[in-house]
Parts: structure tokens; C-alpha cells; sequence
């Protein structure tokens, strides 16, 4: 069934448009800030705003929005019917019980990864991680994982859709070279991300495959710079990496 304009609730659509707009890197905004970043004029941006502070899903101080941890209500019953998060979950608590480091699953979503599941060994990042949360796909190595399973004309259209910001001095931000690197991750299977994300921050991911070989999520490690080469990433900890990812290529049809 093909949905319409006319189908849809443009009052909803705004409301949802303001969560959105509420991130790890902007939990707390003006008016003015969420109008800019939803595309709302200001004063429908305040109306959604003061609707969602009068049911419970933001705090109000007269001047910033919070959002509450009720909105977790909108998020935690989606996550609560995905099989994944239960089916990925206990082997996330094995390995990082096993290397003593914290490991994440997520799924692409535009031009984001959501985190699903996660077993935190230590923070490894100023923010902290959670099934919900949310980064860019560009720089994180479980997003170039997911980018990686897209036709190049697809992910050439993501990476050009807008100007992609630079999160440390060390964030590849230039297309064409994003392009290549994603393309070497689908040939070797695997990404390593040095710094890009966050400072003292690295990460290694590889696919979560179903039965049929379909990239249905991305598995990664995430870990505090120690000195050693970021290359080595892969002799230390890829074989750990797989053989989760062999075991859910076995769970998943």
C-alpha cells in the first residue's frame, strides 16, 4: 500500500523532527538551536517543544530542553521486539569478558549507526554508550562496515549528501577518499578506525552476516590508544571478531 501526504500527520512529523535534533553531542538546546537544526520555524519548533515538556518527554528551564528518560519508551519497545539485541547480546558479554574490552553492535540508519546492543568493559568515550545511542557511519568502524555492504552510487550519494564534520583533527572527511576506504573494507572484511570518532579512541568492527551471507549489522571493539600501531588491531583481535561473527552467521536466517 503506497502512503500519501494526505495519509499522514504533519503534527506528528514535526514532533518527531525535534527529537531528532536531541543528540550525545546537543542533549541540551534553545528554541533557536532546535528550529535551525530541524528546519522548523521557530514558532512551531516552540509549540512542539512546550508539548513535549507538558508530557513528560522534556524538562524546561525558560531558556534549554532536556529530554527526559521518557522518551526511552519510544525507542526501548522497538529494540524489545528485535531479535537481535537477545541474540547478540551474550556472546557481546563473553567476548569482552574474554579480552577485557568493551564490544558494540549496531545497524545502519541514514547516515547513523544505532547502537543495539553493548557490553562495556571500561569508557573508552566521553559519551556514554548506549543500545540507542547514535554516531556518524562515515567515521566509525562499525559504519563503514554497514556503508561498506551499499552499491558505490549509494554510498557516494550518502558521503555527498551534506558536509560531513570533522569530530578530531584526525577525521577523514574528504569523499572520494572515504570511498576508497570503504571500499577496502568490504574487499579485507573489516575496518580499523584510528581517532576518528574521539581522541585516544579505536575501534575494529566487522559484519554481522545472516545464513545468506546479507549484511544485517555490524560487531566492533572499541579500545583506548596504547602506543602499539593501529594496524595491529587486526592480528590481535580480528580472530576473536569472527568467530562471534561465524556464530551468529549460524543464529541468523
Amino acid at each position: 500500500m503506497a502512503i500519501t501526504e494526505r495519509d499522514t500527520m504533519g503534527g506528528l512529523a514535526k514532533g518527531l523532527a525535534v527529537i531528532e535534533t536531541f543528540t550525545a553531542d546537543h542533549p541540551r538546546q534553545s528554541i533557536a538551536q532546535v528550529a535551525a537544526a530541524s528546519g522548523l520555524d521557530r514558532a512551531t519548533a516552540r509549540r512542539c517543544l512546550l508539548t513535549l515538556a507538558h508530557h513528560g518527554y522534556a524538562d524546561y528551564d525558560g531558556k534549554f530542553f532536556t529530554l527526559t528518560p521518557r522518551v526511552l519508551r519510544l525507542g526501548t519497545a522497538c529494540l524489545a521486539t528485535m531479535p537481535l539485541p537477545q541474540m547478540v547480546q551474550p556472546l557481546l558479554d563473553r567476548l569482552s569478558d574474554e579480552l577485557g574490552e568493551s564490544s558494540s553492535v549496531s545497524i545502519l540508519d541514514g547516515d547513523e549507526i544505532v547502537y543495539v546492543a553493548r557490553a562495556a568493559q571500561r569508557r573508552v568515550m566521553s559519551i556514554a554508550l548506549m543500545p540507542g545511542s547514535r554516531l556518524p557511519a562515515f567515521c566509525t568502524s562499525m559504519g563503514r562496515v554497514l556503508l561498506a555492504a551499499l552499491p558505490d552510487d549509494e554510498i557516494r550519494s550518502r558521503l555527498t549528501a551534506h558536509p560531513l564534520a570533522a569530530r578530531t583533527p584526525l577525521t577523514v572527511t574528504d569523499p572520494g577518499i572515504l570511498l576508497d576506504r570503504i571500499r577496502a573494507v568490504r574487499d579485507e572484511g573489516y575496518a580499523v578506525i584510528d581517532q576518528e570518532v574521539e581522541l585516544g579512541l579505536r575501534s575494529i568492527a566487522v559484519p554481522v552476516l545472516s545464513a545468506r551471507g546479507v549484511t544485517v549489522a555490524a560487531l566492533n571493539l572499541g579500545l583506548p590508544v596504547r602506543g602499539d600501531d593501529p594496524q595491529d588491531l587486526a592480528e590481535r583481535y580480528l580472530p576473536s571478531l569472527q568467530a562471534v561473527q561465524a556464530e551468529l552467521k549460524a543464529m541468523i536466517r
